[in-house]
């Protein structure tokens, strides 16, 4: 695209012979933009897991997840991710109350169906009590009293109420949800309950609402789950309003509360076809939980990273104004091109995301106001690539920036090499102001199938096909097929035979899986594979661990390379690095050469701009279409990405001698000045926010470079701090030295104390390098990983909780930041862990979910945050 091949094989054509024409209307709106397809289900673990700005920056509306306490699986619970989702910005969270119990179906504990339902009723009771005690936070819950009551407590098998289908006779679950929702709302007389939770919209649904209707208990939200496909969302709803209209209900609230299979989730491209029939709906719908909690639904890697979909989701939360009406190829087809867009007029901005389609199209936006836009568009866009389940990825790659004529009330973009797993981001507005065209962000790129390199020797599988559109339980893979034999004991090399078009520094990105509970990972960890480029330059890479088979991630390195043809080899020897421990599947290798000049730009006019912050296209000099103008307490909010922990050089452009502050994730970070400010980001997401503090500030852009050293951070080795009880130090091979401190927990004597020096007082991040590969066992089809927490002091004052996310091995260190205030000189950190309690402060989880233990820790790096002034 523009430049870029980006595939080894042929896609610009293959769907059709000519461009398809995606049509954006910009004359018909729609209604106000809703947002509603941010939500998610289990996606929430715990306060840091996701962290806050992860969350917040993906405008996550509402959370379904388990009954505070529950058994079905470990974290989620409803009344603990319930503050921090609320300080995110989130609306509601809905409580699955059956997910109290364990199993699925649910295993409800009695001997008859009125012992089993009395004791739900006490479930449903203390979860309403504890609900309460939380006051205005209350307001947030939504509960939901019985989930797929057709398959589960109301249905046929073993651990239903009384072995009679719902389908077959309603009437003892109509009157078990008529006394549930007496309890409940007789316990919090303001409290919203939803309802009826089934796997679909069954006809049977209408005699609920009738039912319902006729004895005063119609839910406060209407909850089914669409685990279908994009154009039953549209059809399902739209029936649903059917029968609202014949019964005299309503209009209410609706929330999807399951929505997309394995083969979609972490796929831009299959995402964004869901999102695009969820917001012409203007409902509220949850990704479903198919795979691990606290990950966003396969859209968060660690705790603070995000992977494609989590940027897709980013540009759809940030869209605003009203829908307008999009016209694709194949309107409401999935698998086909698909669309959703808006048009802010007071933003003078159009946004439009789209995907799902290889091949070339013509984004046809019509009725282009010109009192609105002018004669002329500034025109940008982005490309949202796959990058795996648990793949990092870094912000939207630019495509094309540059201006449009409007003809006749209409721009036409032509766009060509679509890739069918991404989706696109054209954002319009108003063109002729000098706006500089920035280069695209990518130079050439092209990716090369494990399944089309050549193997030799022992051991070779081709594996798959993995998901497809018939298939969409099983995980969305490149080319579908994927190559395994690359193990313990294997001479295996995968050999990639690639041309490249000029010299240069190229990234080089693997795309592969091992699975972490398989027989050859169990005891090593992250396989081990060795690369080389034409025989020489030998390097080991470490290859993603996942929770399942063909869960993909990458592992990145570069070389320089001369134009022409190179063979890249990943061997399971290598005469001078050794060989593979373990056992990966590799699924794709790709090869990029990026535009690496000057720091990365984020324009103001396209950032989150509240409290009275505007969008203006009257400032000559902006280096954009436009600017962002804040008021006394105006805000900008942009969304930045930091490739590791680290200082990053953060600069504001402004026009004027309007006055600013700078927070990084709720930081202060100092002043808007004319000058780089060296700030400390973590790796993943950032939330970088300018406050105007005079009467005007005009924002022009963010500039994010590397490092100038001024920030420097100082490491300490775990094991060389007091260990105290159990806390012993241990052989990790993949550890800072090959040792880390494990031990840590299981009450506060056993603990480690590490002694830090800050060079002044203030804040500072703590960057700990840990491994947490605690699982329990499940009961289904999820793996239950376990986050581990450490309650972290400093100079003997008030302990600070933090959950550390699963890293799927105890051998596979990652790290997570946090901010900590120091004194300047000594400080001492102390780590120590316990069993967290249930709510009630006294029981405990008898099904080893909530652990008792730190994560291994092998060092702190301590850092300021920001320089001192």
């Amino acid at each position: 695209m523009y430049g870029m091949s980006n595939h080894g094989r042929d896609v610009v054509t293959a769907e059709a012979p000519g461009p398809q024409t995606l049509t954006v209307d910009l004359g018909s709106e729609t209604g106000r933009f809703h947002g509603g397809a941010s939500g998610t289900l289990y996606g929430l673990y715990g306060d840091g897991v996701p962290s806050r700005a992860v969350v917040e920056g993906m405008y996550v509306r509402t959370v379904a997840t388990k009954a505070q306490d529950g058994i079905q699986h470990p974290g989620a619970d409803a009344l603990e991710i319930l503050p921090s989702f609320v300080a995110a910005g989130g609306k509601d969270v809905y409580v699955y109350l059956p997910d109290f119990y364990r199993g699925f179906p649910y295993e409800w504990p009695g001997a008859t169906g009125e012992e089993r339902f009395a004791g739900f009723k006490e479930v449903v009771r203390r979860q309403v009590e504890h609900a309460l005690t939380l006051g205005e936070l209350a307001e947030h819950i939504v509960y939901v009293p019985f989930n797929e009551p057709e398959g589960n407590m109301f249905g046929e098998g073993k651990w239903s109420h009384d072995g009679v289908s719902w389908h077959t006779d309603p009437r003892p679950y109509f009157a078990a949800w008529q006394e549930t929702y007496h309890l409940i709302k007789g316990l919090h007389p303001g409290a919203r309950i939803a309802g009826p939770n089934t796997c679909i919209l069954y006809p049977e649904v209408r005699g609920f609402l009738e039912f319902a209707k006729e004895q005063g208990v119609l839910p406060d939200v209407i909850t089914w789950h669409e685990l279908s496909s994009p154009a039953e969302v549209r059809t399902n709803v739209a029936k649903y309003r059917a029968w609202e209209r014949e019964l005299g209900i309503g209009p209410l609230p609706v929330n999807l509360n399951e929505y997309a299979h394995n083969y979609h989730l972490s796929v831009p491209g299959q995402m964004v076809q869901w999102i695009s029939a969820i917001e012409e709906s203007k409902v509220d719908a949850d990704m479903a939980y198919w795979n691990i909690a606290g990950n966003l639904n396969d859209s968060v890697v660690e705790a603070n990273k995000g992977n494609g979909q989590w940027w897709l989701f980013n540009a759809y939360g940030r869209m605003t104004g009203n829908t307008v009406e999009v016209t694709a190829p194949q309107p409401n087809v999935q698998y086909t091109l698909q669309g959703v867009a808006t048009l802010d007029a007071a933003k003078r901005q159009s946004r439009l995301l789209f995907g799902g389609s290889g091949g070339a199209a013509d984004i046809v936006f019509a009725h282009v106001d010109p009192e609105v836009f002018g004669a002329t568009v500034h025109v940008r866009l982005d490309e949202i690539r796959w990058t795996g389940q648990v793949g990092a990825s870094g912000p939207p790659l630019g495509l094309r920036d540059d201006e449009l004529p409007v003809v006749d009330g209409t721009v036409t973009l032509p766009v060509t090499g679509l890739d069918e797993m991404s989706a696109y981001q054209v954002i319009l507005s108003p063109g002729g102001h000098g706006a500089d065209s920035l280069a695209p962000a990518v130079c050439w790129r092209r990716t090369y199938e494990a399944e089309d390199a050549t193997y030799t020797g022992t051991g070779y599988s081709r594996n798959g096909p993995e998901g497809s559109p018939s298939a969409v339980d099983r995980f969305a893979t490149s080319g579908g097929h994927h190559v395994g034999g690359l193990r313990t004991g294997s001479d295996g090399v995968l050999a990639f035979d690639v041309e490249v078009p000029q010299d240069g520094t190229y990234e080089i990105s693997v795309y592969a899986n091992s699975h972490n509970e398989a027989d050859l990972v169990r005891d090593q960890g992250p396989t081990n594979v060795f690369l080389r480029i034409d025989g020489e330059r030998p390097r080991e890479l470490l290859l993603p661990l996942g929770y399942k088979w063909a869960v993909w991630g990458h592992t990145d390195t570069e070389a320089e390379l001369t134009a022409g043809s190179h063979r890249i080899t990943l061997a399971a020897q290598d005469p001078d690095l050794g060989a593979t421990k373990g056992d990966a599947v590799v699924d794709k290798l790709d090869l990029t050469l990026r535009d690496t000049e000057g720091p990365a730009l984020y324009d103001a006019e396209y950032a989150d701009l509240r409290d009275g912050a505007r969008v203006s296209h009257a400032h000559r000099g902006a280096s954009g279409p436009g600017v962002a103008v804040l008021p006394r307490g105006g805000t900008a909010t942009f969304w930045v990405h930091a490739a590791d922990d680290g200082e990053a050089t953060v600069t504001v452009d402004r026009l004027g001698p309007g006055e600013g502050v700078v927070t990084v994730n709720g930081e202060a970070a100092g002043r808007v000045e004319d000058r780089a400010l060296p700030l400390f980001l973590p790796g993943g997401i950032n939330k970088i926010t300018v406050t105007g503090t005079s009467d005007l500030l005009i924002v022009d852009r963010l500039r994010v470079g590397p490092s100038r050293g001024l920030l420097p951070g100082t490491a300490y080795a775990a094991e060389d701090g007091s260990l105290t009880g159990t806390a012993k130090v241990t052989g990790f091979a993949y550890a800072t030295g090959g040792k880390a401190v494990d031990g840590i927990g299981a009450g506060p004597g056993n603990a480690l104390a590490l002694t830090v020096t800050a060079e002044h007082a203030g804040r500072h991040a703590l960057t700990i390098r840990y491994s947490n590969g605690e699982q329990a066992p499940a009961t289904h089809y999820n793996p239950d990983p376990i986050c581990r927490h450490a309650d972290i002091t400093v100079n003997g004052g008030e302990s600070h909780r933090v959950l550390f996310p699963t890293t799927f091995h105890f051998n596979d260190f990652r790290t997570l930041t946090v901010p900590v205030t120091l004194d300047r000189g000594g400080n001492t950190l102390t780590l120590t862990a316990d069993e967290l309690p249930d709510f009630d402060g006294e029981s405990r989880n008898a099904h080893g979910q909530r652990s008792a233990y730190a994560p291994v820790i092998d060092r702190v790096v301590v850092t300021p945050l920001t320089a001192r002034r």
